[in-house]
């Protein structure tokens, strides 16, 4: 269990969690009786995030010269960073009465997931909140309806109904990638 005690103090895990907390918290007061899809993307968004800063070590030689096998723990902590934040979002469908389908959060957190993954392969750990944050940003600045083009499906993810087939690959394809890249390949140095 030491092991597992060092590896969160390195990589930030208890300032992570106070951060989701925190932000969560925020963020259910401000949507209180409208915890509609926006907010609830905004909060996975947010919640990913936050917690995604601790995705390197402080030291990324050290890192690589570990006698350990880091595939396991880099897909560990991934799952770790969504579960968290899925829990954080789905804990409010206890009191709301208008909720937001399962299947679109689940949807959205594994999207998040892998792009958090890829921002970490590709600028580091410490900046995996960036490509999560361009992703919604994109999503919620591009006018979209239902019946809209694929490029826009895809563009709009985040936002898509459980059912658009191109708003769900898109996640999928991002998951693979992004949860692949990561554990395989650690973050940048």
């Amino acid at each position: 269990m030491r092991w597992a005690v060092l590896y969160a103090r390195s990589r930030s895990v208890p300032a992570s969690l106070s951060a989701l907390v925190v932000s969560m918290a925020v963020l259910w007061f401000l949507a209180r009786d409208h915890w509609s899809l926006l907010p609830v993307s905004l909060a996975l968004t947010v919640g990913i995030a936050v917690t995604a800063t601790g995705l390197s070590g402080q030291d990324a030689d050290l890192d690589r010269s570990a006698a350990i096998r880091w595939l396991p723990r880099r897909g560990l902590h991934l799952l770790l960073i969504g579960g968290l934040a899925l829990g954080a979002v789905l804990l409010p469908r206890l009191w709301e009465t208008a909720q937001v389908p399962v299947g679109i959060i689940v949807r959205d957190a594994a999207g998040l997931l892998g792009l958090v993954g890829l921002a970490a392969v590709l600028f580091g750990g410490a900046f995996g909140w960036t490509l999560p944050l361009f992703a919604f940003t994109v999503a919620f600045f591009t006018p979209f309806d239902r019946d809209s083009e694929t490029v826009t499906q895809i563009a709009t993810w985040l936002f898509q109904p459980v059912d658009v087939a191109a708003a769900t690959w898109t996640a999928v394809g991002f998951a693979v990638v992004g949860f692949g890249s990561y554990a395989v390949f650690g973050t940048r140095r």
